[in-house]
């Protein structure tokens, strides 16, 4: 029987916010799996008994990112860790993007300021509404959306970022978001299982700092011909993507109405499967090859 650990986070005695994982824990285990959810910091968890580690629900990494890769490192060496460390190391930093876009993968334009940098005039766009936030992130935090007649208010939120050690990342918004939403594609097992879309997460006026619902209006999505084939091209191009488990590619339409890749996500996608219940066949089946697969 293969020993499955799902590394989630620590909700600290409130209820865990993956609503998926009991329904994941609970198919792996009618599949034939000894699965167990474990939070990816517990200090009393031996993660070498398992045959397989698969990062699920580790939420709380984007503020904790140096501690969270050296985990996967130390995981990574005592048991098969899904997805692998080195594709975790490239995909926890946003530049990522900028690796896409030399592959020829269409992304959302991009700008990195790292700590240091002073933003020049041209950073910050002059026409149109842009958009801050921090290379090492997720779920719009410290993400804010401004107009040209903020750029005092983003300059304050880029030395915020710098602060704290963070590269800010400066991106036009595409304003289509606001008709055709962000369409999240997700692959297991190398084939798409479903898709969703949700609305635009950041409004006008909306402090960087502020909570924001990561999700809002979520609901099923049939994606067209070319959202497969751009989130198809995005995964080919992924250094190792070889060995991918999982992957949820993020996409939003450019203004020629393309769609592009607005996010890459191949450490902890939420999975929807509470959105998607007839999915929760195909991925339970797609997991336990990668626990009984032979080391090397």
């Amino acid at each position: 029987m293969p020993r499955i650990a799902l590394a989630t986070y620590d909700p600290e005695g409130a209820p865990n916010r993956d609503r998926d994982l009991p329904v994941l824990v609970d198919a792996l285990r009618d599949a034939g799996a000894d699965a167990q959810a474990l939070p990816w910091d517990a200090p009393d968890v031996d993660w070498a008994a398992f045959d397989l580690v698969v990062m699920r629900s580790t939420w709380d990494y984007t503020w904790r990112t140096a501690e969270f890769l050296a985990w996967a490192e130390r995981c990574g060496k005592l048991t098969r860790l899904a997805n692998p460390v080195d594709v975790v190391r490239w995909n926890t930093d946003k530049r990522y993007l900028g690796d896409l876009a030399a592959a020829g993968v269409p992304v959302v334009p991009t700008r990195y300021l790292a700590p240091g940098d002073t933003p020049a005039a041209d950073d910050l766009p002059a026409a149109g509404d842009f958009v801050v936030k921090p290379a090492y992130g997720a779920g719009a935090r410290l993400a804010a959306r401004y107009t040209p007649a903020e750029r005092q208010t983003a300059v304050a939120q880029v030395a915020r970022l710098h602060a704290e050690g963070l590269t800010a990342m400066v991106q036009p918004y595409l304003t289509r978001i606001d008709v055709s939403g962000e369409r999240a594609l997700q692959f297991y097992g190398g084939r798409l299982v479903h898709a969703s879309r949700k609305r635009a997460v950041l409004s006008p006026g909306t402090p960087y700092d502020a909570d924001k619902v990561a999700h809002p209006d979520l609901r099923p999505w049939t994606p067209s011909t070319a959202e497969r084939a751009v989130a198809e091209r995005a995964l080919a191009a992924v250094p190792g993507g070889a060995g991918l488990l999982y992957a949820r590619v993020d996409l939003v339409d450019g203004d020629d109405g393309d769609p592009r890749v607005m996010g890459l996500e191949l450490v902890e996608p939420n999975l929807f499967l509470w959105l998607h219940p007839q999915s929760v066949p195909a991925v339970a089946p797609a997991i336990l090859p990668a626990a009984v697969a032979p080391a090397g």
